[in-house]
């Protein structure tokens, strides 16, 4: 008989459990089964690898060299599974395709046409979810080969051992008001002036709430009320005056709404770019990251708001919360 991996598996299983017993229930197999393929194992490998006892096996020194090398082979095995499948969904070699994955907002739009501009031949399709965990998790099993997310301050990423990220940008996060808002015609508003408005915002899995409601706190009140809902209806909230609005300083211009800076910048906006460096497509990445970068300033650009706000001599990296004060903004 040749050994096989679950072979390996078997006598791991045995020596975790600590008893026969306790292996064939983990196993879902019969004790009197496993015992005769014990039997069969150790005839293979030339001599006994647990020794019996009425408090349960205890592994022998063959049993120890067989464990060492189990723990080494089994974890490659099962890493070269996952790498083979990452690149089957990839494509296997063929036609270069980007597989994108993105919170909503402009820079996905805007990485999308530059790589369409840059590769008109290469395949191209996006997922985009209010969740950053659920798009990490679809880059780590090989469902998207780029992620491109936002973390509001200094907070980690989700998969940050498994997934390799870069900073590609970062933005001060701004206020929408409706036209006619007294406060409209400022080109930077305090928090705290805004204390008596409802509040509108997108969902989001991140500490980005926290955040928020900390900044607030910070400038001297609660928020009496937040609406959390999609991009569009937070837009349309904010055009008939119901609330003021969260967003990000790239946001475009669009009819009925201002975008101001708020002062003295107490909320930061990070977008990361991720990918498993175990992917083919970690060779590409540093092509994707320039595209990413270049299509946030196209669109700080067309926001005239935030090109003045630059202009100014502003920075948001300049503005970083202190992190004594509660959650990374």
């Amino acid at each position: 008989m040749e050994l096989e991996l679950r072979h390996l598996r078997t006598i791991r299983a045995i020596a975790e459990a600590g008893s026969l017993t306790k292996a064939a229930t983990a196993l879902g197999l019969a004790q009197p089964a496993l015992s005769a393929q014990l039997r069969r194992i150790e005839r293979s490998l030339g001599g006994a690898l647990f020794e019996r006892g009425r408090c349960g096996v205890r592994t022998t020194a063959l049993g120890e060299l067989v464990l060492d090398r189990a723990r080494v082979v089994l974890p490659a095995v099962h890493e070269l599974q996952e790498e083979a499948v990452r690149f089957a969904r990839a494509g296997g070699g063929g036609q270069r395709s980007f597989r994108l994955g993105g919170t909503h907002g402009p820079l996905l739009g805007g990485l999308v046409d530059r790589l369409a501009g840059a590769e008109p031949e290469a395949g191209m399709a996006t997922h985009t979810s209010w969740s950053e965990r659920e798009i990490a998790a679809q880059a780590v099993d090989g469902r998207l080969d780029y992620a491109l997310i936002g973390t509001c301050g200094e907070s980690a990423p989700p998969e940050a051992g498994r997934l390799a990220w870069t900073e590609v940008a970062r933005d001060p996060v701004f206020v929408m008001l409706p036209t006619d808002h007294p406060l409209a015609a400022r080109e930077e508003i305090a928090l705290a002036e805004l204390s008596g408005e409802a509040w509108a915002d997108v969902p989001g899995d991140g500490c980005f709430g926290d955040c928020f409601a900390a900044a607030c706190v910070r400038a001297g009140f609660t928020p009496a009320r937040v609406y959390e809902t999609d991009t569009a209806s937070c837009v349309h909230l904010v055009q008939v005056g119901r609330a003021v609005g969260l967003c990000r300083a790239t946001f475009p211009a669009t009819p009925g709404v201002v975008t101001r800076a708020l002062a003295g910048t107490p909320l930061v906006w990070r977008h990361l770019l991720g990918w498993h460096p175990g992917s083919p497509a970690a060779a590409g990445a540093p092509e994707v990251i320039a595209h990413v970068r270049a299509a946030h300033r196209e669109a700080a650009g067309r926001s005239p708001s935030y090109t003045r706000w630059l202009a100014a001599g502003r920075s948001p990296a300049l503005h970083a919360p202190d992190p004594a004060y509660g959650p990374p903004l």
